[in-house]
C-alpha cells in the first residue's frame, strides 16, 4: 500500500509513491518532461494556467502507476506540496477566472508597499510578522483594482495546491499555513487578519473553510477519479507550501531546526516558536506545518537569490565541461581565493538586502596571478558566505541554530561549499537526498500524529552524510570577513 506525493512547481509537476509501512520511496515521475510555460503579458508578469496543472498532475499519476504497476486501491492517501504565493480565483462552478498570478509575478509590489505604510509598520510586523509585499493578499488586491469585472465574480481564491486539491475532490478549502503565507493570518489574534483584508476592501466570504494541516482535509470524488486516475474516497491528508514541505521533507519541525536549499536561489528556513516581526522587511515569517497557537512553530524564510545561478552561468561561460572540474579547479586554490572576492547577488533584488539589487560583482582580481580556479573557488566561498550573512540576520532575529539539514541538491554536493557554511556557522549540516514530493507522500501519514517514526523513516532511508565544521576556523573568518568588508562598501554606495 501507498501514499501518493505531489509537488505543484512552477516549472514541472512531480509525483512519488511511498511505501505506507517502511518511508521508503517507490519512484518519482515528472510532468512535463521540458518545464511548463510561464505568460507574461508585461515585464514582471508570470501567469500559468490552473488547469495546465492538473492536467500535468493527471499526467504524472499515469505515467506512475504504469511504471511501477500500482493500482488506483493500492494508493491509500495523498499529500500535497506547492509553489508558493500564487493566486487563483474561480467562480461559483469552480472555474477558474483567469489564469494564477504566481509566485515570481512582481505587479503588486506597490500595492503592498503602500498598504505596509498605511497600515503601520509595527502593525504588520506584530500581527501578520510580515509586509503585505508582493504577496497573495496583495495580488488579489490587484485584481480588485485593475480587473473590477472578474473580482466581481470571484466566489472564492485559493493557493496553487488548494486548486489541486480542488479538482481531485469539488471541495474548496485551505490551512492556516496556506493563509499565513498569503499574509492572510493575524497571528496575534490567531484568526484572519480582518484588518488587512478590511483595507484591501476585500470581501471576507471569498476566503475558502480552514482545515487541518494533517488530518481528512476532502476526498476523491466520482470526477477526480474519472480524471487523475485515483480511487474515489481516496483521502488527501496533507497540503503545505513548497518551502514548509521542503523542512518537513528534511525533518525540520522544532525551534533551532533550519532547512537549506542550494538550488538556483538559496534558503534557509529556520524553525522557532518566537512570533518576532523584528526582520519583517528581510525575513518572511510563516505558520509552519505543526503551527498551533498553543505550540506556536513559526518558519522564518531567508531567501537569497543569487546563489546556484552564479555557480551555474560560470559553467555555461568559463571554459569547463562540469560542475566536478570547476570543484576540482577551485579545491586546488587555498580558502579566501588569495584575496580574489566574488558577490553573487545578479539575480535581481534581494529582499535579505533590503531589496538592494547590487549585481554580480568581482574584486581584487590580478591578472597577473589569478586564474578560473580561483574564480570557481571565490565563487563557491561568496554564495556560501551569503548564506552565513543571511544568517546573521536570522540569529538577530532569535534563531538559534542547533542543527541544519539540507537536501542533496547542487550547492551542498560542493565540499567547499558545504565545509565552508558549517564552520562558519558552527554547526553541522546533515545531508539527505530527498524530494519535496517524497516528503509529501510521507506527510500523508502524519494525520496519525506519528512524527517519530517520520523522521525515523527520513533517517533510514534518506541520510546520505553529516558535514562537520573545522575546529579551526581562521582562515575562513578572515576571507568571510574580507568579503563582507566588500559587500558593505557596495550597500553604503546604494544609499
Amino acid at each position: 500500500m501507498y501514499y501518493l506525493g505531489l509537488d505543484i512547481g512552477s516549472s514541472s509537476i512531480k509525483a512519488a509513491l511511498v511505501e505506507i509501512a517502511t518511508g521508503k520511496s517507490l519512484g518519482v515521475v515528472q510532468e512535463p518532461e521540458k518545464e511548463m510555460g510561464m505568460f507574461a503579458q508585461k515585464n514582471g508578469w508570470a501567469e500559468q494556467k490552473p488547469d495546465d496543472w492538473w492536467h500535468h498532475v493527471c499526467n504524472a499519476i499515469t505515467k506512475l502507476k504504469k511504471q511501477y504497476n500500482v493500482s488506483r486501491t493500492q494508493i491509500k492517501g495523498i499529500g500535497i506540496s506547492y509553489q508558493m504565493h500564487g493566486l487563483v480565483v474561480v467562480d461559483k462552478q469552480g472555474s477558474p477566472l483567469r489564469k494564477s498570478i504566481i509566485w515570481c509575478d512582481s505587479r503588486a509590489v506597490e500595492t503592498g508597499n503602500k498598504a505596509f505604510t498605511a497600515i503601520g509598520e509595527d502593525v504588520c510586523a506584530s500581527h501578520l510578522l510580515n509586509s503585505p509585499a508582493n504577496f497573495t493578499a496583495s495580488k488579489l488586491k490587484w485584481v480588485k483594482e485593475n480587473e473590477p469585472d472578474i473580482y466581481k465574480n470571484i466566489y472564492k481564491f485559493m493557493l496553487p495546491g488548494d486548486y489541486v486539491a480542488y479538482k481531485f475532490s469539488n471541495t474548496i478549502n485551505t490551512t492556516i499555513s496556506g493563509l499565513s503565507e498569503g499574509i492572510f493570518w493575524d497571528f496575534k489574534k490567531d484568526e484572519v487578519a480582518g484588518f488587512l483584508i478590511e483595507h484591501y476592501g476585500i470581501d471576507k466570504n471569498l476566503v475558502p473553510d480552514i482545515v487541518d494541516t494533517f488530518g481528512m482535509q476532502s476526498e476523491v470524488d466520482k470526477q477526480g477519479e474519472t480524471d487523475s486516475g485515483i480511487a474515489a474516497g481516496t483521502p488527501i491528508f496533507y497540503r503545505a507550501g513548497d518551502q514548509p514541505n521542503n523542512a518537513l521533507s528534511l525533518n525540520v519541525f522544532n525551534p533551532g531546526e533550519v532547512a537549506a536549499t542550494g538550488g538556483t536561489s538559496g534558503v534557509f528556513y529556520a524553525v522557532t516558536e518566537s512570533l518576532s516581526g523584528k526582520e519583517s522587511t528581510r525575513v518572511n515569517n510563516f505558520a509552519h506545518v505543526n503551527y498551533k497557537k498553543s505550540i506556536p512553530r513559526i518558519g522564518k524564510l531567508l531567501n537569497i537569490n543569487g546563489a546556484g545561478i552564479q555557480y551555474r552561468w560560470l559553467l555555461n561561460n568559463l571554459a569547463v565541461s562540469s560542475y566536478e572540474e570547476m570543484n576540482n579547479l577551485a579545491s586546488e586554490i587555498p580558502v579566501g581565493s588569495d584575496g580574489v572576492c566574488l558577490i553573487p547577488f545578479g539575480n535581481g533584488a534581494e529582499r535579505m538586502l533590503n531589496n538592494k539589487e547590487i549585481g554580480t560583482r568581482i574584486v581584487n582580481l590580478n591578472l597577473n596571478n589569478h586564474h578560473k580556479g580561483h574564480i570557481c573557488r571565490a565563487a563557491l566561498e561568496g554564495i556560501a558566505f551569503s548564506f552565513v550573512y543571511g544568517m546573521e540576520i536570522l540569529k538577530s532575529d532569535g534563531i538559534k541554530p542547533t542543527v541544519i539539514r539540507a537536501g542533496n541538491d547542487n550547492l551542498f554536493r560542493s565540499e567547499i561549499f558545504a565545509n565552508t557554511v558549517a564552520t562558519l556557522i558552527e554547526q553541522e549540516i546533515e545531508i539527505y537526498n530527498t524530494t519535496g514530493a517524497i516528503g509529501a507522500a510521507r506527510a500523508a501519514g502524519l494525520h496519525k500524529g506519528d512524527f517519530d517514526s517520520f523522521g525515523k523513516a527520513i533517517i533510514d532511508n534518506d541520510h546520505v552524510m553529516t558535514f562537520m565544521p573545522f575546529k579551526d576556523k581562521t582562515k575562513y573568518q578572515e576571507a568571510y570577513n574580507n568579503w563582507k568588508s566588500e559587500l558593505e562598501i557596495i550597500l553604503n554606495s546604494k544609499k
